[in-house]
């Protein structure tokens, strides 16, 4: 996820443990243990603990999936995907140099079925999909507190999310989640440290089935 804000300077020793932090590691799959850095930009990653969690919520459906990884930053989540058998992934990301980072790394990697998109996503949402185009899992983790999530799940749901998809959602635990399409379910959710995350099904399906 990308979220910008104002930054005050740093001293040469508090950038080098930025540098440390701007460090990742895909945990599963083909590329399992492979390390990455991320640009020097206001990007919030999702913790690796968050990620593990997650994809073991979708380990029964991220392979040959689509997915949509909407507030891109760092790649992670998309990434991760790619990395555990997801047929394509579509990343939108609106800072340009966070873009370009991840446009290299995945040509560094080898890595095939994948597009980086470098745009706002309400823009790529305001865009309607072409058939057969549509999504089996969405991650939203947009910057906090500016309005994105409810606008971006409500443009979800005109035509972009194939039925019984999944929707992960991250936001700041001190916030209430509010605003999502009536028809969707909560299927899991959790906390760490200041982010709450969940994951919902588009379409009516049992609760607890992930």
């Amino acid at each position: 996820m990308s979220a910008m804000s104002a930054r005050a300077p740093r001293s040469r020793a508090s950038f080098a443990r930025g540098r440390d932090t701007r460090r990742l590691r895909i945990i599963g799959g083909r590329w399992r243990g492979r390390k990455f850095r991320f640009p020097d930009l206001d990007i919030r990653p999702t913790p690796d603990r968050v990620r593990e969690t997650l994809f073991n919520w979708l380990q029964h459906r991220i392979v040959g999936a689509r997915c949509l990884d909407l507030y891109a930053g760092s790649g992670a989540l998309g990434l991760e995907a790619l990395s555990r058998g997801a047929a394509a992934v579509v990343f939108i990301e609106q800072q340009r140099a966070a873009a370009a980072a991840l446009e290299a790394l995945l040509r560094d990697w080898e890595a095939s079925s994948y597009s980086v998109r470098c745009e706002q996503a309400q823009q790529f949402l305001a865009t309607r999909p072409l058939p057969g185009a549509q999504f089996d899992i969405v991650f939203v983790d947009p910057p906090y507190g500016d309005g994105e999530l409810a606008a971006a799940t409500a443009a979800l749901e005109r035509g972009w999310l194939r039925p019984d998809g999944r929707i992960y959602i991250e936001h700041a635990r001190a916030t209430a989640l509010a605003g999502l399409p009536v028809s969707w379910r909560e299927l899991r959710s959790g906390t760490a440290g200041a982010v709450r995350y969940h994951l919902f099904a588009s379409a009516a399906t049992g609760l607890g089935d992930s």
